[in-house]
């Protein structure tokens, strides 16, 4: 990718949701480990959230923070999806990988 296409919001929503890909829970653990692992709120759309990560939007994901619409995925949440040997939608965003999820405290 050209350094112009880099911040062309077109040509990063292409790739991401081109880079976008099914994976077993259990293929996330390291990520998880390291605390790198970002749950999505199913109200968000995954890629609309890549987006604003590669561009680095600090206001955008600190907001989706505060309302509690994304947050590292949580011990419990990673436990729960090792047993149930979840197979989740996933993105890299390096160094995060975002995951669409139920967020704690939602409905």
């Amino acid at each position: 990718m050209s350094e112009a296409s880099e911040r062309d919001p077109a040509v990063v929503r292409q790739k991401l949701n081109h880079d976008t890909a099914k994976i077993k829970w259990a293929a996330l653990h390291e990520h998880q480990q390291n605390e790198c692992v970002i749950a999505v709120s199913v109200d968000l759309d995954l890629i609309d959230v890549a987006c604003e990560f590669t561009f680095d939007n600090h206001n955008q994901v600190k907001a989706w923070m505060e309302q509690a619409q994304i947050n590292k995925v949580s011990d419990e949440q990673a436990q729960q999806w090792n047993t149930q040997e979840r197979e989740l939608w996933a993105v890299v965003v390096a160094p995060w990988v975002l995951v669409p999820g139920r967020i704690a405290g939602t409905n």
